[in-house]
């Protein structure tokens, strides 16, 4: 592994092509019948887009992506096309250098409007949901679990799909059903526990906890696709099995260096949002590339 490269990459720029929006990581892009999904550095926390990027951040987490597309893709058929910046369009090749490693070329799908979580363990919305209730999104559970506690099941907990940046909302299942229809949600259900269990199966291979993830899933012509990105610290709570003990909340590989340095300066959590120092930043990027390395097995130069 490298270190810190020079700069992160906060904004794409592809000349002519069609730009459709720019998410708090990704960029998207009309490519012909396709679309192409670009990961940037960007960084957010508590739904804001920070000042500074974490250098390398979108191609690790496009190559997680990569990585799960593959190992569940007899689960689901996921929307990608191809990774292989020579494989694009012409008409791309000359921003090659801001799209190798960091961006799919993928499928069109009408997607659905719900965000499909899994939830093995709780953490999270969920533990303050059950502490108030002994519920999650409306499923009781048994009394006298603790934030942490491995769930009797993994769940299905569905949520609200922000489309302006807010924060998602958890729905009951009957929500989701009242939204997509009963046959869809029974579908995306199934289809959400069962990547869950598979890849919680993975990561327990790997000495890690898959505590929760979500998923987002669309239809084209040819049915139902995984879509969007899987699986990455930025979905999903991945824990260290073996310091794994409920009662508290658990050391994440995901961005918990940025928010507790965020906390520790008494933001307002309003924009605009602060920068962070070299040394979050560094520590940020050094998690990020030990969830590659653990679930995958090998190193990412940046």
């Amino acid at each position: 592994m490298e270190g810190l490269p020079v700069t992160a990459l906060l904004t794409t720029n592809l000349g002519a092509t069609p730009l459709l929006g720019r998410g708090k990581v990704r960029d998207l892009y009309a490519v012909d019948d396709a679309l192409l999904l670009v990961a940037t550095d960007r960084i957010s926390a508590f739904d804001h887009v920070l000042g500074t990027g974490i250098p390398g951040k979108g191609k690790i987490l496009t190559q997680i992506s990569l990585f799960w597309f593959d190992l569940l893709k007899d689960v689901v058929p996921n929307h990608l096309i191809t990774a292989k910046v020579a494989e694009f369009p012409a008409s791309l090749q000359p921003y090659a250098d801001q799209l190798e490693g960091r961006s799919m070329l993928v499928k069109r799908a009408n997607m659905f409007p719900v965000e499909c979580v899994a939830r093995g363990y709780l953490a999270g919305s969920g533990w303050k949901e059950y502490q108030a209730s002994g519920t999650v999104c409306g499923i009781a559970l048994p009394a006298g679990l603790l934030d942490g506690s491995r769930l009797p099941e993994p769940l299905f907990t569905p949520s609200t799909k922000s489309q302006d940046g807010a924060h998602d909302e958890n729905i009951s299942f009957e929500a989701a059903e009242a939204a997509i229809g009963s046959k869809d949600a029974a579908e995306l259900r199934r289809l959400t526990l069962a990547l869950y269990r598979k890849a919680q199966a993975h990561a327990e291979s790997k000495g890690l906890i898959l505590a929760d993830t979500k998923f987002e899933f669309g239809r084209t012509a040819d049915g139902i696709l995984l879509g969007d990105e899987a699986l990455t610290p930025d979905s999903s709570r991945f824990w260290e099995g073996a310091t794994w003990k409920p009662g508290g909340a658990q050391p994440s590989f995901d961005k918990q260096f940025v928010r507790d340095y965020l906390e520790s300066i008494h933001w307002s959590k309003r924009a605009p949002a602060p920068g962070l120092p070299d040394e979050v930043v560094e520590r940020t990027q050094a998690k990020y590339l030990e969830a590659f390395r653990r679930l995958t097995g090998r190193d990412l130069s940046l």
